[in-house]
């Protein structure tokens, strides 16, 4: 009598979420349907064009923002330059008349307000950009866009903040003496090197400050160190005059990106400051601090996009 065979066992049915691959054939047939993963990191030429479509939305909600920083206040909008007047105020009294760092500087309060204008413009990029995911976590979970346009805004804020601070630091510079020239239209190239730069530096602090929230309590502190090694308050060359110093902390101040931009802005603005007394290949400088820290910047942005606003 022959015998017969039992049929195989059947394979045991896989556990869910058991963080296997995909079955092959579903991987094939949901590409074939263009079916992708849920919110999967695009490709970075994917992610650029997804940015440029909605280019109208960043610029609006730049406005938005900016237009809603000052609405409680009686002054409204007029913060936005009364605050860098003040500051530059305060730092004439301490620095300029009392530790005496106005000698020796021609022009010393259009040099002063010229680079407090300036690195302001730097300062709340970086510190409106460490905030600019952690800050909007209820619409980043909300809706499905490419993160970026955040700390992008954040910083055309800031920039729309500054055109109308210059149109102060403009009248300021008219009080004292000077005059119009060819030079103020370098102002546009040293504007949007430093705007590059410092998008290109919030998008580092964005992804740290989405993971680490408490970073934006300690940026200020930064951020006002920085400041101090800027040339902000004083000229960087007179302070290294006669200072035996060593040659690699002499390069470090002069390459210093913040003092970078403020030396371009005030080469175009003050005629008193002129080309002896900005650092060697300062335009390749700046440039060079535009490009590295804008593509280093998005690119190290765009590595963790999938992961914002989860956790």
């Amino acid at each position: 009598m022959p015998q017969t065979l039992a049929p195989p066992a059947p394979a045991p049915a896989r556990p869910s979420g058991s963080g296997t691959a995909p079955d092959p054939e579903l991987r094939a047939l949901a590409e074939r349907h263009g079916l992708t993963v849920s919110g999967a990191r695009p490709s970075l030429s994917e992610y650029t064009r997804q940015l440029w479509h909605r280019r109208h939305f960043i610029t609006s909600f730049a406005t938005a923002k900016l237009t809603a920083m000052y609405t409680t206040a009686k002054l409204g909008q007029l913060w936005q330059v009364i605050t860098p007047l003040l500051n530059a105020g305060v730092y004439y009294l301490i620095f300029g008349v009392l530790i005496g760092t106005r000698k020796g500087v021609p022009d010393y309060i259009p040099y002063l307000v010229t680079g407090v204008f300036v690195f302001t413009f730097l300062q709340n990029s970086v510190m409106t950009g460490t905030r600019a995911i952690s800050g909007n976590l209820g619409l980043v979970r909300a809706l499905h866009f490419p993160r970026a346009c955040l700390p992008i805004s954040s910083c055309l804020a800031q920039l729309q903040q500054l055109l109308y601070s210059m149109a102060v630091l403009m009248v300021i510079l008219l009080c004292f003496g000077q005059v119009p020239t060819w030079s103020w239209l370098l102002v546009i190239p040293a504007l949007t090197l430093q705007f590059v730069f410092n998008t290109g530096l919030a998008m580092v602090m964005a992804r740290l400050g989405s993971r680490t929230p408490d970073l934006a309590q300690l940026m200020p502190f930064i951020m006002r160190t920085w400041m101090y090694a800027s040339g902000v308050m004083f000229s960087i060359s007179l302070i290294v005059k006669g200072k035996h110093l060593p040659q690699i902390v002499v390069v470090l101040l002069n390459g210093n990106p913040a003092a970078v931009y403020i030396d371009l802005m005030r080469f175009a603005l003050i005629d008193s400051f002129t080309h002896k007394q900005l650092p060697p290949h300062v335009w390749a400088f700046a440039a060079g601090w535009a490009l590295l820290a804008g593509v280093a910047g998005y690119v190290y942005f765009w590595k963790a996009e999938e992961r914002y606003g989860r956790g």
